[in-house]
């Protein structure tokens, strides 16, 4: 990860329809000094970094990156839901759509869903109202099943599955939707129900 340039300073601000005099008073600088980071002749000191990604909308791993996305979501629909994994921490982050999410510093990419294919074919069995899913895959600490989850048009269930666990859930029927599974190794998997 590099440092804040000048090009994305300028560029995040102009999004945000700030002055450079507006910035420069968010962060307790002058327009001069706003002006010397966005030539080039100058850069933020390490003290207020988080305040101007801040001021600017965006994650300090954004703001050192100069990668950034804009949440552009008026309205959720669960089915639009967009899943984020951690490769370091493993933590998962979904969303009802597109966004911008970093977690350990890395600005994390959006899983793709692919239409399961036959090492990740998930086995559905409906009984007594819930939806037993079950998939043959690998379980141990270097190829696993990170989760899988239920998304319908207004709930998500989820279940965090582990290594040496057995890749299995069970979720409660709510109508049509997606079953996904996420591979550490080969990403997100989808199937209609």
């Amino acid at each position: 990860m590099g440092y804040v340039t000048g090009n994305t300073i300028r560029e995040l601000r102009e999004r945000k329809g700030y002055t450079q005099k507006q910035l420069a008073e968010l962060v307790c600088v002058s327009d001069k000094t706003v002006s010397k980071w966005e030539t080039g002749k100058g850069l933020p000191d390490a003290g207020i970094i988080t305040e101007l990604a801040v001021s600017l909308g965006v994650s300090l791993a954004e703001l050192l990156n100069g990668e950034y996305a804009e949440n552009r979501n008026r309205s959720g629909n669960m089915k639009k839901v967009s899943f984020y994994v951690c490769p370091l921490c493993g933590n998962v982050i979904q969303a009802t759509g597109n966004g911008s999410y970093s977690c350990c510093g890395i600005l994390l990419p959006q899983l793709e869903a692919e239409g399961d294919d036959e090492g990740h074919a998930m086995q559905v069995e409906l009984a007594d109202g819930e939806y037993y899913i079950t998939i043959e895959h690998e379980m141990s600490k270097t190829h696993f099943l990170s989760f899988l989850a239920y998304v319908t048009e207004n709930h998500v269930q989820f279940v965090k599955l582990y290594p040496e666990q057995s890749a299995q859930a069970r979720f409660t029927r709510r109508g049509h939707g997606y079953l996904y599974a996420c591979c550490n190794r080969h990403g997100l998997y989808r199937k209609k129900v």
